[in-house]
């Protein structure tokens, strides 16, 4: 018996993963789209937590269909962070779940912020200050909005802690995701009494008991395990948000490495011993699945960006790829500000997308379609540069997410950072990272207390080294003119975003 299922619950799909522990190696894989729901106020994002469940089946009977079942000993879950599911007494989903995407908070936020005593307060009960995607606001929001539902509010899960849920019978949350709910003092691992009180007294007995990553979310059910033709004795590991679980599938469990997933948003991350708390609040303090803590910069608007650009001129991938690396050669007057769906870091909640530059010589679909992949990636960047000034050193970025696949896009990646640039030989880190991690808590929980986890990210994680791409310096210094062309940019649009909003909605 020696196989691993990783789930990854992100926005767009569920994905799954078999991991091989003998074989080191993945041998079966599994996916399910989802959708966000449509005909939504502009800055909200949503879905109903029964098309996760739906897509989950989906997937686990496909990939226990390609291997053999009495062979799987575990099951981790990877989840999209951030997310609000509320249920009843009964664990009943009251209402559809808010997303990480979701920036309909604002105003949540900035009551707390004042009730807390402003940011700088913030920081120091929590570690990391309130924003619109996080769970947090998105409570005090369906206080605010829609009491009816939460009177009946009795259950906080987040996205992967509601599948865990669904699997087991059992509601638990670990200190990784729970960390990027703004309900987590980060430095000390417990619920903030101040953040709780601020947003109801009763707050408290609607979270479940966090625990260790290393320690299983449960077993499972009868029910379960007989709809997956699978064993009642699989376990279910705590699992973790999809960063702290693609740091994992990255080998990023040591300091000094950097994993930079370029997907539907944006995330750079590293791991430290001790946490890494932001004055300016742009770096989050959050703690990582594996016991230490997990420094990380987000951006909303990454390939969301590029497939527009992509849709917008007719290009497949390739054809894309191809015609970015095409305009290499070509000076490209244009800068892309690419906060499309408003933007976390920096915080501009109410931004929208701006092409500035544009000349009669630009209006040409290479430049635009360059520009959009080069903005975006700067857009990573002034994490990067957040980073370093926290004493988070990169020494190269492994990349991982549908961005890593596009070669032109790596090179733009290894300028922008000035730092070499690699992709892992399994893409899916989420999920892969969601597998290891099951089976360290499997070995911890049947006979080895003092497993490693590295011992179990040897040999799996490896890095696709035909994907390596070294800065060019000529480009790095240009690029980095860009950058602080864009930073200005970034600022002295901020107060036109909102007056601009009006016009929007």
């Amino acid at each position: 018996m020696s196989l691993a299922i990783g789930i990854d619950a992100g926005t767009q799909s569920i994905k799954a993963v078999v991991l091989d522990l003998k074989r080191k190696r993945v041998v079966a894989e599994a996916r399910a789209p989802l959708s966000l729901i449509s005909g939504l106020p502009s800055g909200h994002a949503e879905q109903h937590p029964k098309d996760w469940i739906k897509a989950l089946d989906m997937v686990i009977k496909a990939v226990c269909k390609q291997v053999k079942c009495s062979d799987i000993i575990s099951i981790g879950i990877s989840g999209q962070q951030h997310g609000f599911v509320a249920l009843d007494e009964h664990g009943k989903v009251i209402r559809p779940a808010k997303l990480w995407c979701d920036t309909s908070t604002q105003e949540e936020c900035d009551i707390l912020t004042k009730k807390l005593g402003g940011e700088a307060a913030v920081i120091r009960n929590a570690g990391l200050p309130f924003r619109p995607g996080y769970t947090a606001p998105k409570i005090l929001w369906l206080k605010r909005h829609e009491p009816k539902h939460f009177a009946k509010l009795r259950h906080i899960l987040l996205p992967h802690d509601y599948l865990n849920y669904y699997l087991t019978g059992n509601y638990t949350m670990e200190y990784g995701d729970a960390s990027g709910s703004g309900l987590l003092d980060v430095r000390k691992r417990v619920w903030s009494n101040v953040v709780l009180k601020a947003i109801d007294s009763k707050l408290q007995s609607y979270l479940p008991a966090l625990q260790d990553s290393s320690k299983p979310a449960g077993y499972l059910t009868a029910e379960r395990a007989k709809s997956y033709g699978l064993s009642q004795k699989v376990l279910v590991s705590a699992g973790g948000g999809d960063n702290m679980m693609g740091a994992i599938g990255t080998g990023n469990v040591t300091e000094g490495i950097v994993t930079a997933s370029f997907g539907t948003s944006g995330t750079i991350y590293a791991t430290a011993k001790k946490p890494i708390i932001d004055p300016n609040g742009e770096i989050a303090a959050f703690c990582s699945s594996t016991g230490e803590w997990l420094p990380l910069l987000c951006t909303m608007n990454v390939t969301t960006v590029t497939e527009k650009i992509r849709a917008l001129f007719k290009m497949d991938l390739t054809t894309l790829d191809k015609a970015v690396a095409s305009s290499r050669d070509k000076e490209n007057p244009l800068i892309f500000l690419p906060y499309i769906a408003g933007e976390r870091t920096p915080n501009v909640p109410d931004g929208s997308g701006v092409l500035f530059g544009l000349t009669a010589d630009a209006f040409d679909s290479t430049l635009i379609a360059r520009s959009s992949m080069e903005g975006v990636t700067m857009g990573m960047n002034y994490g990067l540069r957040r980073l370093a000034q926290l004493g988070v050193k990169a020494k190269e970025i492994r990349v991982t997410g549908g961005g890593s696949k596009s070669a032109a896009w790596r090179q733009i990646m290894a300028d922008i950072f000035g730092l070499p640039v690699v992709a892992m030989m399994e893409d899916e880190g989420a999920a892969l990272g969601a597998a290891i991690q099951s089976a360290w808590c499997h070995a911890r929980s049947n006979g080895k207390p003092n497993a490693k986890l590295m011992d179990y990210t040897r040999g799996v994680v490896a890095l696709n080294e035909k994907t390596r791409c070294m800065p060019n310096r000529k480009n790095t210094t240009h690029y980095a003119k860009l950058q602080a062309l864009q930073d200005e940019l970034s600022l002295v649009l901020r107060p036109l975003f909102e007056a601009h909003k009006t016009l929007r909605t």
